[in-house]
């Protein structure tokens, strides 16, 4: 039977007495001190700021492989704001059993069902999982009609995504196909279809094989000579594992028969994250678009020293698959002053690590 991942994960978004009997693992004292205060009021404040703004949903998001100016890119920009949006939504939702974030959301979720055509691009897509975290928090309360057109919705995603990685596309070993598999994890967990599932867990091993190295570097650090790849590609591996966590399996710690692992890339990565090692990103990228990007004014593509506040979502996400990254997710919140995503906050405060 299907669980939502999320909810799983989470084990409870709720403060109201209207949900709090769903979630009984949290305990009364869930929501009510000083962490708890600091997350849930700006995450309400912006959700009731978005209340009356109309969903942005377009036909097809891209700005892969674009610079400013060019193509869409500036109309999906601006499309992609939904995402957080939507999050912040069914969040506030859980938070305060207030209708009007419930409704809200739903009608976000909605429109892109409507009207969204699936790409199978994932770097354009990879927003996506915000979506798919939204209705895991809304689902059992929105209308009939509404789940019909999601759950239609995520299948097509997952079997989409994974059809297109049995293809063979091309970046099949980057962290394009990282994202995929994100993609195609998280709506098969939605899906709750064990045949889609399966797919989809040898998909994420068939990455951690290919893409991760035994020393704990990987083909992306390899290929753009940038620290910025290697925190683009392990989000998403752990964003799977986090989905398969929530229903019992441990993706996280599966090692690829040469040795390859997310625990040890995040080890690997740890010496730069703390400061034992520094890097200067892109300076010898094989990749002629990284130069074009930097040439066009895009900074963060010219050579420069790695700012460590980039693994903070990192390893605010290793956290929670693994306790031994949590003190090192912490000194990264001190140092650099940056928050980790509000979803990880709450599931931090709301529950004890798995590790």
């Amino acid at each position: 039977m299907k669980t939502p991942w999320l909810a799983a994960l989470i084990l409870a978004l709720v403060a109201s007495t209207a949900h709090a009997t769903d979630y009984a693992l949290l305990g009364p004292s869930f929501g009510r001190g000083p962490m708890a205060v600091t997350v849930r009021d700006p995450v309400i404040a912006r959700a009731t700021e978005a209340l009356d703004r109309p969903p942005g949903a377009i036909a097809r998001l891209h700005t892969e492989g674009t610079l400013p100016g060019q193509g869409i890119r500036d109309i999906s920009i601006k499309a992609k704001q939904d995402q957080p949006i939507v999050l912040n939504l069914a969040i506030a939702w859980r938070l305060t059993g207030d209708r009007r974030f419930l409704d809200a959301a739903g009608r976000y979720l909605e429109a892109w069902a409507d009207i969204y055509q699936m790409s199978f691009n994932p770097i354009d897509e990879t927003g996506f999982d915000t979506l798919v975290m939204a209705y895991d928090l809304t689902e059992n309360d929105l209308p009939a009609p509404v789940r019909v057109k999601l759950d239609r919705f995520w299948r097509a995603m997952a079997v989409g995504y994974l059809d297109a990685m049995d293809a063979g596309p091309r970046n099949a070993e980057t962290n394009w196909q990282s994202h995929r598999v994100k993609l195609a994890t998280l709506s098969a967990f939605q899906t709750g279809d064990a045949a889609i599932i399966d797919r989809a867990r040898k998909a994420f091993r068939k990455q951690v094989t290919v893409n991760l190295h035994a020393d704990g570097s990987m083909y992306d650090f390899h290929e753009r000579d940038a620290l910025h790849y290697v925190t683009y590609n392990l989000d998403p591996l752990m964003m799977a594992a986090l989905a398969a966590q929530a229903h019992g399996e441990d993706w996280y710690a599966w090692t690829s028969p040469k040795g390859a692992s997310l625990p040890r890339s995040l080890d690997w990565l740890s010496a730069y994250a703390r400061g034992e090692k520094t890097h200067i990103e892109f300076a010898r990228s094989k990749i002629q678009f990284d130069r074009d990007r930097a040439a066009s004014g895009q900074k963060e593509y010219a050579p420069h020293p790695w700012d460590v506040a980039n693994a903070v979502g990192t390893y605010s996400l290793a956290s929670l698959l693994d306790a031994r990254f949590l003190p090192l997710r912490d000194d990264l919140v001190h140092k650099t002053r940056k928050s980790p995503p509000v979803w990880t906050e709450i599931q931090r405060a709301s529950s004890t690590p798995a590790r």
